[in-house]
């Protein structure tokens, strides 16, 4: 990007795109001070977390180049010339990593990044092996996202008595929640001896992972007549009730036949409220699944199955290696990444996609 020579307007130096983000940045940022309802204030303050380090560093860069153009009128001083001709030369250095980071932060990524993240996690074929192993997955999952400072909310979990789940669903909310959880789609082949098993024989089971960006009410419009809500008596291990009111909400959207439902508050009417917001992130992201395969664009397929074919992931525990099959890597070190120390694993995924 050429520097604008002789001109008072740094501005004009920029591109068109860099010059709308200084602007909306900066609206965000007046709309805060102003009077908002919670739920308008956290969607603007996440947007201003997500948009800031871009920000900052055209800031930066814009300030750079008023001091090139300060030095530059400098360089008629016969005694400070060298001085200013020094510091141009550094801001101009300084100005072409800039660039660089700045398009970095920029290029095309998934408009759905910054969103909070809906994870579940079904036992896949095995058994209660199988659940097991969707227990501990989700366990690190939840782990994984504490440690990264997100806040993780509950949805709907049901197991078996012996502690094998069936199904768990869970909310992770927090700045760019979801560019963390956008690899994990897909099921998780796991090898080991079941602590059940008295012979000592490896067995093979599966769990399937899902994860999408939780997406706002107002990005879809579902007619009432769309949709067929159901309460139940929320339940826990073997069937037992939590309570005695049918607290517990299953939305279903007719058109699609898609399916949500929560059972972990206590009211009837945050629970309606947390599957609804579960069914229209699943709409949409069947929408865009769709769309995308109308455009003939390629899109990895995030829920399978459940069969142990359908692999994106082994866990090997006798050689406690992790082996990814989209990068063709593996990592070592099971049980430090099942307490959620998932970053080697995740930085390479993110690696190989850029």
């Amino acid at each position: 990007m050429e520097v604008a020579k002789n001109t008072k307007n740094v501005a004009v130096s920029m591109n068109e795109k860099w010059q709308k983000i200084i602007s909306e940045y900066e609206e965000l940022e007046q709309k805060l001070i102003g009077q908002l309802d919670p739920d308008e204030m956290r969607k603007i303050s996440k947007k201003v977390s997500y948009m800031r380090p871009s920000y900052e560093k055209i800031k930066k860069f814009v300030d750079n180049l008023n001091a090139i153009e300060e030095n530059q009128e400098l360089l008629k001083d016969k005694e400070l010339a060298d001085l200013a001709r020094e510091e141009i030369s550094g801001l101009k250095i300084e100005n072409e990593k800039l660039e660089l980071e700045i398009i970095e932060l920029l290029s095309p990524k998934d408009p759905d990044a910054h969103k909070d993240a809906i994870v579940e996690i079904r036992a896949g074929t095995g058994g209660d092996e199988a659940g097991l192993f969707a227990g501990e997955i989700a366990r690190m999952y939840m782990r994984y996202a504490e440690l990264r400072g997100f806040k993780v909310e509950m949805i709907e979990k049901n197991e078996t008595e012996t502690g094998a789940v069936k199904e768990v669903s869970f909310a992770v909310r927090g700045n760019n929640a979801y560019s963390y959880f956008t690899y994990e789609s897909g099921v998780h082949r796991v090898q080991r001896v079941p602590k059940t098993e008295s012979k000592g024989r490896l067995h093979t089971s599966a769990a399937t992972v899902y994860a999408c960006p939780e997406h706002d009410a107002e990005e879809i419009e579902i007619p009432d007549n769309e949709l067929k809500i159901d309460t139940f008596r929320a339940s826990g291990a073997g069937g037992q009730h939590v309570n005695t009111t049918d607290s517990a909400v299953r939305i279903t959207h007719i058109p699609t036949g898609i399916v949500a439902s929560c059972q972990d508050e206590k009211s009837q009417h945050k629970n309606k409220e947390k599957a609804y917001s579960i069914l229209i992130s699943r709409v949409i992201e069947q929408k865009n699944e769709e769309e995308a395969k109308k455009l003939g664009e390629e899109r990895r397929s995030k829920i399978k199955s459940g069969d142990r074919s359908e692999k994106i992931r082994t866990w090997n525990f006798p050689q406690d290696r992790i082996t990814d099959h989209r990068i063709k890597k593996s990592f070592f070190g099971i049980k430090e990444i099942m307490e959620g120390n998932m970053d080697k694993i995740i930085d390479e995924l993110k690696k190989f996609d850029k």
